[in-house]
């Protein structure tokens, strides 16, 4: 959120502030300085003039003095004191050499004329002459005395003392008032002044606040405007530079979104998952795949750790992983309640000046390989065990032959037809394995043609029936099927084979007298066959591997009863290539049931017609 900046907060009224502190300080040294010489010039000049007229008086008061009328002498004394007495003269004082006033200007004071002066300014110390400020007694304001002896004409001897009091206050009024004069017209232009600083200042500052505006709209992507020149200037060759960087922000964007959702397409359609932490080992990007294969969502793998998410911190760490980079096999289970295997393979981040910043781990879904590699241990093994067994049989058949019995007539007969027996299974054996290759390499295509159901099933049984009576078994086939004709596209021959196979099985593990029940329904868009028995049944741990090659519930029993594990895997294959599935329940002591679900669609009758 972008933070409000107050008026006073603003870079052109702190330029405007600025141009008028200065402007004020400038003024004030300078008003200082003329105000101290104006102060200076003016008392100067005041007192000088005073002293020169105040010499120029007692020079004329001196010739009265000195004259024999004293009483004309006084009047033309009072005379003289009064001309004199200006505005600025406060008083003028005439005092003879015994210390009697002759006359004063004030006329207020007559009433001192011929008494005893009352002060004499600090001549009584033996000064001739005084010239100082000081404070009236009577008024208190500032005065200026100007205290002179009165020679003879002749100079040798003292007629009396001049005393002149005048108003040397005013004079600092005067100043002050042209002080007071200077502050208001110095306030004036500096509100003036701060007028026009604004005004220049947001001239100055607008071509910034606009490139500072547009900053944001480029920081939030938008790279619509273009800053506004105004000048040549320096900030005119600012704001150019601007508008270049910003196409070229643009561009690198575009470039950069480009890139991004390239990489974004290639990691969502990778067959692998892809994980990228930072420096620290934690998520920071992870596809779509990487998510399905750890059943995790984004929002809880992006800033965990990585060793976590993949629950491995208690074998590695983020250090481990980058000293080593180590190819791991992980076990993580699915949300079917499966496991699945990933192998993972660790890479570093590296920059170009060789630091680290992250680790990218790529997770590989081995499921099906380790499934098939195991199935192909287990069936080389299988068919070694398998093929061992008859050959390991024969061989000692024939080393006792060959050692004499084949001179036995009851003995040898009887080891020959074991011969052929071992022979005969390891042909079946190597026939079935050659059919399953064949199917695996799609090179036993299916000879597909409309065939009756209801009657394929019934020759089948119809066999099996006459060989339980040839062999004197008590078993008995029952038959539960649909009224219905079932009419399906299917390989009649292979078809024969799966339902020989599954009812093999039912007769071998069928107990004596036990019946073998087949049935035929009918669904919406499937046909249903199933084949019960009352064997020993299934453990539910092996129902799921019974379709397997080699796999046997009972080991000892199958090859007892020359099953070589390959007959039900055959069978899946082909209900596989018809488009169908087969499947077993089974409860232990009381049977199984194998289904065989086939795809069908009715046809109507009158279509034949």
């Amino acid at each position: 959120m972008k933070k409000r900046i107050h008026s006073f907060q603003t870079v052109n009224f702190k330029i405007a502030v600025v141009f008028v502190l200065l402007l004020l300080i400038f003024v004030e040294i300078i008003g200082a300085i003329f105000i101290r010489q104006l102060e200076r010039t003016t008392i100067n000049n005041f007192e000088s003039s005073l002293n020169s007229s105040v010499d120029t008086l007692a020079t004329n008061i001196s010739s009265e003095l000195s004259k024999s009328d004293q009483s004309t002498n006084k009047a033309t004394i009072r005379r003289m004191l009064a001309e004199f007495a200006k505005s600025e003269i406060l008083e003028a004082r005439v005092v003879d050499d015994k210390g009697i006033v002759v006359a004063t200007s004030d006329g207020n004071q007559q009433s001192i004329v011929g008494k005893k002066n009352d002060s004499d300014y600090g001549l009584s110390n033996g000064l001739t002459q005084k010239r100082q400020e000081a404070k009236d007694p009577k008024t208190g304001k500032l005065i200026y005395v100007n205290v002179q002896q009165i020679y003879s004409p002749t100079g040798d001897t003292a007629l009396g003392i001049l005393y002149v009091k005048s108003d040397i206050a005013s004079k600092y009024e005067e100043v002050q008032s042209v002080a007071l004069i200077f502050f208001s017209a110095s306030m004036i232009a500096l509100a003036i002044s701060m007028v026009l600083a604004l005004l220049v200042a947001r001239n100055i500052t607008k071509p910034i606040a606009e490139m500072q505006q547009y900053a944001v709209k480029i920081a939030q992507g938008d790279y619509s405007g273009k800053v506004k020149i105004y000048g040549q200037d320096e900030l005119g060759q600012l704001g150019e530079t601007f508008n270049e960087l910003s196409v070229r922000i643009s561009e690198a964007q575009e470039t950069l979104e480009a890139e991004r959702h390239r990489l974004d397409s290639v990691l969502s359609h990778m067959s692998d998952g892809v994980i990228a932490t930072d420096r620290r080992g934690k998520v920071i990007i992870i596809n779509e795949m990487a998510l399905m294969l750890l059943n995790v969502n984004n929002e809880e793998a992006i800033g965990q750790p990585i060793v976590e998410l993949l629950n491995i911190q208690k074998e590695h760490t983020l250090r481990s992983l980058l000293e080593s980079q180590v190819e791991m096999h992980l076990n993580v289970p699915t949300s079917e309640g499966r496991e699945m295997i990933l192998r993972a393979e660790f890479s570093m981040i590296r920059r170009e000046s060789g630091f680290i910043s992250g680790l990218v781990c790529v997770l590989h879904d081995v499921t099906e390989q380790e499934k098939n590699e195991r199935e192909r241990r287990e069936f080389v093994s299988n068919v070694s065990h398998e093929l061992r067994t008859p050959l390991t049989s024969t061989r000692s058949y024939v080393e006792a032959l060959n050692d004499g019995a084949w001179q036995d007539k009851e003995i040898a007969p009887q080891f020959l037809n074991v011969i052929q027996e071992e022979t005969d299974r390891m042909i079946r054996m190597i026939n079935d394995l050659l059919r399953l290759s064949r199917m695996d390499a799609q090179k036993e295509p299916l000879r597909m043609e409309l065939i009756n159901l209801n009657e394929l099933l019934n020759f089948v049984l119809d066999r099996f029936d006459m060989m339980i009576k040839s062999k004197n078994q008590p078993y008995s086939i029952r038959r539960e099927f649909t009224n219905r004709s079932i009419w399906v596209d299917a390989d009649a021959d292979k078809m024969i084979q799966v339902l020989d196979n599954i009812l093999n099985n039912a007769l071998k593990y069928s107990p004596m007298g036990g019946t073998i029940t087949c049935r035929l329904i009918e669904t919406h868009r499937n046909v249903v066959i199933s084949i019960s028995d009352q064997g020993l049944g299934i453990p539910k741990k092996d129902l799921t591997r019974v379709f397997d090659r080699f796999y046997r519930v009972d080991k000892a029993r199958s090859r007892e009863m020359g099953g070589s594990g390959l007959g039900l895997a055959i069978t899946k294959e082909v209900v596989k290539e018809h488009g169908g599935a087969i499947w077993a329940e089974s409860k232990e002591g009381k049977g199984s049931t194998f289904y065989i679900s086939l795809p069908y669609e009715p046809y109507e009758e009158d279509l034949w017609l």
